[in-house]
C-alpha cells in the first residue's frame, strides 16, 4: 500500500546500495530533489538508468554513486557534455563506470517490455547502426512469421524507480500532465516506486480526461516535495530555469568547483529548500 512518507524517510526505504534505479523525467518533471536526497544519504555501486541523463546524473556521478549508467543520451540539455560523467567514463574519476549505450527507441521499448512483465523489447532498429558493435546486449531475432530480422533488447525492470508529478489525492494516485515521456512505463516496470508531487489534493473530479493517472498501487511512497523538479519545469506550476543549465557546465568543468557546490547545495541542503529556489519560477508560471 502506498505510503506518505517525508523524502528522507522515502528513500532510505526504498533504495538501497547496489541498486538499478531510473530517475525518470523527460523535458519537465525531472525528480531533482529525489536525486539530491539519495546523494546526501551517500548510495553507493547504483546501476543508474535513464533515457536522458542530465544534471541529476552528472551529479549522482561525480560523487562515485554510481557503478553503470544505462542510457540513450549523455547531456546538459541545450548547453553540451555531462562534464562529471565524462571524466568518469575517460578517467575513472571519481571511479571507473561501466556504460550501455542505446538508441531513444531502444530504451523506450525496454521500459514498455519491463512494464508489460516481458523478458525483452523486439523491435526495428538498430540498423546499420555503430551501437551494436559497443553493446553486447543488442542482439537479433528473426520473427517466426514474417523471417524479418528483429532488433532486440533486455527489458528494463529497476528495482525502484524516482519521478516527479503535479499532484497526489488523499488515495495515493497520481496525476502527470504535460510530456509524459517514458515515466509511467518506468513507474509501472520496477519493482518499488517513489514518486514526489508538488501537492495533495482531494480527488482528480475536476481534471479534464487527457492527462495520465497512476493509481495507488503501483507506488510505494509519494512526497510532498513542491519545487522537487527544478531546475527542470513542472508543467502548470513553475518555468524551466535554463540559467541553471549553464551555470552547471561550468561548475561542473572544474572537479574542485563540482564538490563545493554540492557540499553547499545539496549535502548541507534539505529537500525543503526547494520550495524556496522556486518560488519566483512560480510566480511567474
Amino acid at each position: 500500500m502506498v505510503k506518505f512518507l517525508s523524502l528522507s524517510q522515502a528513500v532510505a526505504e526504498n533504495l538501497h546500495d547496489g541498486d538499478t534505479v531510473a530517475f525518470e523525467g523527460f523535458t519537465h518533471l525531472i525528480p531533482t530533489a529525489a536525486a539530491h536526497e539519495a546523494i546526501r544519504q551517500g548510495f553507493r555501486d547504483l546501476t543508474l538508468i535513464r533515457m536522458t541523463p542530465d544534471l541529476i546524473y552528472d551529479q549522482m556521478i561525480g560523487m562515485g554513486m554510481a557503478s553503470k549508467i544505462v542510457f540513450s543520451y549523455v547531456g546538459n540539455p541545450g548547453v553540451g557534455l555531462l562534464r562529471r560523467a565524462r571524466d568518469a567514463i575517460e578517467n575513472g574519476f571519481p571511479r571507473a563506470i561501466e556504460t550501455e549505450e542505446h538508441s531513444h527507441a531502444g530504451m523506450a521499448n525496454a521500459y514498455e517490455a519491463g512494464a508489460a512483465g516481458l523478458p525483452c523489447a523486439v523491435f526495428r532498429g538498430y540498423r546499420g547502426a555503430g551501437l551494436v558493435a559497443v553493446n553486447p546486449n543488442i542482439r537479433s531475432v528473426t520473427c517466426p512469421f514474417t523471417g524479418e530480422a528483429l532488433a532486440a533488447v533486455p527489458s528494463i525492470r529497476p528495482d525502484v524507480t524516482f519521478i516527479h508529478a503535479q499532484k497526489a489525492d488523499r488515495k495515493g494516485n497520481v496525476l502527470v500532465e504535460g510530456i509524459i515521456g517514458i515515466q509511467k512505463e518506468a513507474v509501472l516496470a520496477a519493482r518499488r516506486a517513489v514518486v514526489t508531487v508538488e501537492e495533495v489534493v482531494d480527488n482528480f473530479d475536476d481534471l479534464h480526461p487527457n492527462l495520465t493517472v497512476l493509481p495507488r498501487w503501483t507506488i510505494a511512497a509519494i512526497s510532498i516535495v513542491p519545487g522537487g523538479s527544478h531546475p527542470s519545469y513542472a508543467h502548470g506550476y513553475y518555468a524551466r530555469d535554463n540559467a541553471a543549465y549553464l551555470e552547471w557546465d561550468d561548475i561542473a568543468a572544474d572537479r574542485e568547483k563540482f564538490q563545493a557546490w554540492m557540499r553547499k547545495n545539496v549535502i548541507e541542503s534539505t529537500a525543503d529548500d526547494f520550495a524556496v529556489r522556486v518560488e519566483h519560477l512560480r510566480t511567474a508560471a
